[in-house]
């Protein structure tokens, strides 16, 4: 903890986060980062608004304690309907659909995410305030089942399965919205499918809301030795040995330290 210099912080309760993670150390490469999973409160989309408040309030705060020069809530669902409610001793940066960079490129647009964030009122009226006059440009689409396909590290493993399931939504999809030509990747997971959606429709364009995160937290940051700090909370259900199971099955080469939120 003392050996990190300003550390950006990243948290969510699965695993899509950590493309978040390895985006910023990619740009960012000598900015140290401290990466929590928090599998005590996973799932964070299937909670209610109380529940979700709470759960991240309470990583917040935990968080700060690294004295980090930023804080992500690397979550689409939280970032939407909780992160202004949200009370931070640093700046706190969420996800969110980049609806109006999409709009500017493309006739139509679909926000894929997981359903409760899709299904939500919170996402409606975000993007009804995004579009505006364009809303009915912007198409919101479950897409669970592509994210299940990284949770479940069938895109490594059963690779032609995930590239036709890839391809036979995004045919469904276009046949039902022919004029889309730009897609939000608005949920964690989808940036790990990014080569099989191109392979599949190269002619979308593909916003990911990590992009333009990474952009504002660079002048905030502050140079260190580039050491990712990893930390995860569990319960019975959701115990740290499975999540970094899960790690390796995705050829993720991290250590990941079992922490207590209090």
């Amino acid at each position: 903890m003392t050996s990190l210099r300003r550390p950006i912080a990243v948290f969510d309760a699965g695993l899509g986060s950590y493309s978040a993670v390895e985006l910023l150390h990619r740009r960012l490469p000598d900015r140290d980062l401290v990466y929590l999973a928090d599998r005590a409160s996973f799932p964070y989309g299937a909670k209610n608004r109380t529940e979700l408040l709470t759960v991240v309030d309470r990583a917040v705060r935990f968080l700060a304690d690294f004295e980090p020069s930023a804080i992500l809530l690397a979550s689409n669902a939280p970032s939407v309907t909780i992160l202004d409610e949200l009370r931070s001793p640093v700046p706190i940066f969420g996800v969110r659909p980049p609806v109006r960079e999409a709009l500017a490129v493309a006739g139509e647009v679909a926000v894929l995410g997981v359903r409760s964030l899709v299904e939500s009122a919170e996402l409606a009226e975000f993007l009804r305030v995004e579009a505006d006059s364009a809303i009915a440009r912007v198409h919101a689409v479950n897409a669970s089942a592509l994210v299940e396909l990284v949770e479940s590290g069938d895109f490594l493993f059963r690779r032609e399965h995930t590239a036709t399931m890839i391809a036979d939504f995004l045919d469904a999809l276009l046949a039902a919205h022919p004029g889309i030509a730009a897609i939000t990747l608005s949920s964690t997971h989808l940036p790990w499918l990014r080569d099989y959606f191109e392979r599949a429709r190269p002619e979308l364009r593909l916003f990911d809301p990590i992009e333009g995160v990474v952009e504002q937290i660079r002048p905030l940051s502050a140079a260190g030795t580039g050491t990712v700090l990893g930390l995860v909370t569990e319960n019975e259900q959701y115990p740290a040995a499975e999540f970094r199971e899960m790690l390796a099955r995705l050829e993720i080469d991290l250590e990941l330290e079992s922490v207590v939120i209090p």
